[in-house]
């Protein structure tokens, strides 16, 4: 079903990085912080993966997901919804509900057989695609993505995600570059800004959060120096 609710975006964040910290898929740990895919140290970790089997918020977020691309977009902007391996292939299918569009799945590489395909279902030429993923830090993931889903004849200028970084200033730049864009539900700062006001982590943690935030790349060449 098509969602007829339009929270402002704000209000949205703000609910979603609400939801994102009730179920605990928000952790900060600066004296251990957490290693990234880049090899980079942060004392930030997000799974959004966890909202899959929390049916309640799943839905309202998705919700919120399908509302925010129609808003800025369009209502009739779409042919096809593509899901990013594997993060985005759930959410891909709840938002291509929720628009009444086809389901398509797109692989990190060709899987090596049969007709060594990277799209998955059927994505035809001229058809507009929506890339969605869990989340976005820089946006260069999302380029291989994109180049597969453009591969095949269709057209792709915008990816949706549930959680955007929001720290570092190339990532809008990158995607743009490539002709797509960005449409995101909240940021680091949103669930800063909540966590401090439910008090769910200590001052000081908090504290040095805000400081990765401003400076993520500073921060973390000091955390490898050491």
């Amino acid at each position: 079903m098509i969602p007829a609710a339009f929270p402002p975006k704000d209000e949205m964040a703000r609910l979603t990085a609400s939801m994102l910290l009730e179920i605990e898929a928000v952790h900060f740990n600066a004296r251990e912080p957490f290693t990234l895919a880049s090899g980079l140290p942060s004392p930030t970790y997000i799974d959004c993966r966890k909202l899959i089997s929390f049916p309640r918020i799943r839905s309202t977020l998705m919700d919120f997901l399908a509302c925010t691309v129609m808003r800025e977009a369009g209502f009739e902007a779409f042919d096809n919804v593509a899901g990013g391996e594997t993060a985005g292939i759930p959410f891909s299918a709840l938002i291509a509900e929720r628009l009444g569009l086809p389901m398509t799945y797109v692989r990190k590489k060709p899987k090596g057989y049969g007709r060594n395909a990277r799209i998955e279902g059927v994505m035809a030429e001229g058809e507009r695609v929506l890339l969605v993923e869990d989340l976005t830090t820089d946006g260069g993931s999302k380029l291989s993505f994109v180049d597969a889903i453009r591969e095949t004849g269709a057209t792709c200028g915008h990816t949706a995600v549930i959680f955007y970084y929001g720290i570092f200033p190339e990532t809008i730049r990158v995607l743009g570059d490539h002709g797509v864009a960005l449409h995101h539900l909240c940021t680091w700062w949103d669930v800063l800004e909540v966590a401090r006001d439910k008090q769910i982590f200590d001052a000081e943690t908090l504290r040095e959060v805000e400081e990765f935030l401003r400076q993520p790349r500073a921060w973390q060449e000091a955390r490898q120096a050491q």
